[in-house]
């Protein structure tokens, strides 16, 4: 196992683009880090500097205390696994699990000893003597971990191995990539687009956009505490709900209607001058219904125009001053399309930023 650690770097294309831009992030020995963010954030490409098949345009790359940036991919130590299975469709699983080490000229009594191994913990053991076409989309994705493990790498590299699979297997895998973690240990980059993913498997999660490194933390400090709009409207299912609204001393301004705040909040909208744009947010799971008994909290009045029955829970869509409210709210409140409700949200779990820099101020 090993700490993998990115100095400043850099991967440019030509003189224009920039897919990693002064990237600074130390990932700790047998930890499990997500890298996260949307198509084109750089994130693959990172993950593939680690793995030597992008050349590094500036900075250092260090696996373990070992600058790699001129060392050979089959010299790093890592195993990577793809978002395609890449599996040899003339070859059994054994094959597939042992190619790897056959090309090392690894001895064959080891080779036998870690394919079984790998076997046994991913639930391969009455599959070996298959070829890949005869398995399910699930199993063939457990052949690719497989493979890695069998290299008994420092480093694992995962680049969206589950987008391929369907929702109930994305569900089960990751499941079973956690639990591998937990048994192996070994230091783990897992590249997603899919912020569940990332909430439910990271130890750590660096958020990414156009190459910039955005904010790093574990689930819950980037779920709880964003720096910014975009990390927090990123983390979280369903979105953050943001709304403008006008800075007056310690409160705001919501259209017509006062959002009398206290504590870190009143700080924050009184630190804005009067009459200055403020966005505020606030996450779908924290409204309620207004009912007196919320001492505590911000009151925003909305109009309902779509109601979502998920069983348990209905999302609500409703109108604020021009603005879409989303509400995850119990299904047994009982709110139907045409009803003007006081939505209620706890003062703590208010967030306010800087509409221009899109800092946060609070929360």
């Amino acid at each position: 196992m090993a700490t993998v650690t990115f100095d400043h770097l850099y991967k440019r294309y030509g003189e224009d683009v920039i897919a990693v831009n002064d990237l600074n992030l130390e990932i700790g020995d047998g930890e499990f880090i997500c890298l996260v963010g949307p198509s084109g954030c750089g994130k693959t490409t990172a993950l593939r500097c680690v793995a030597g098949l992008e050349e590094i345009s500036d900075g250092r790359l260090l696996i373990g205390d070992r600058v790699v940036n001129n060392v050979a991919p089959k010299d790093r130590d890592i195993a990577m696994v793809f978002q395609s299975y890449a599996l040899y469709p003339h070859m059994s699983v054994f094959d597939n699990l042992a190619f790897g080490l056959k090309l090392r000229k690894t001895k064959k009594e080891d080779i036998d000893r870690r394919v079984k191994e790998a076997a046994e913990i991913l639930g391969l053991e009455r599959f070996l003597d298959r070829k890949p076409k005869a398995l399910s989309g699930g199993q063939r994705q457990r052949v690719a971990l497989g493979r890695a493990i069998v290299r008994e790498p420092s480093v694992f590299l995962m680049d969206e191995p589950l987008s391929n699979l369907d929702a109930k297997l994305r569900v089960q895998t990751r499941a079973e990539i956690a639990r591998l973690h937990q048994r192996l240990g070994t230091t783990t980059i897992y590249v997603t687009h899919d912020q569940v993913e990332a909430m439910t498997m990271g130890d750590r999660i660096a958020v990414m956009r156009d190459g910039i490194l955005q904010q790093v933390g574990t689930p819950q400090e980037l779920y709880d505490h964003p720096v910014n709009v975009f990390v927090a409207g990123f983390i979280g299912s369903p979105s953050m709900n943001f709304a403008t609204t006008k800075s007056e001393g310690k409160d705001l301004m919501f259209g017509g209607h006062k959002l009398e705040l206290a504590g870190e909040q009143a700080r924050a909208a009184d630190s804005r001058p009067d009459g200055a744009s403020v966005l505020i947010g606030f996450r779908p799971e924290h409204i309620e219904i207004a009912n007196g008994q919320q001492t505590s909290a911000v009151r925003i009045p909305a109009t309902v125009d779509v109601v979502e029955y998920l069983g348990n829970d209905e999302l609500i869509h409703a109108q604020a001053e021009g603005n879409e409210i989303v509400a995850l709210l119990p299904s047994d409140k009982k709110v139907a399309v045409g009803d003007r409700v006081d939505f209620a949200v706890p003062m703590e779990k208010l967030h306010i930023f800087d509409p221009d820099s899109e800092k946060a101020l609070a929360g």
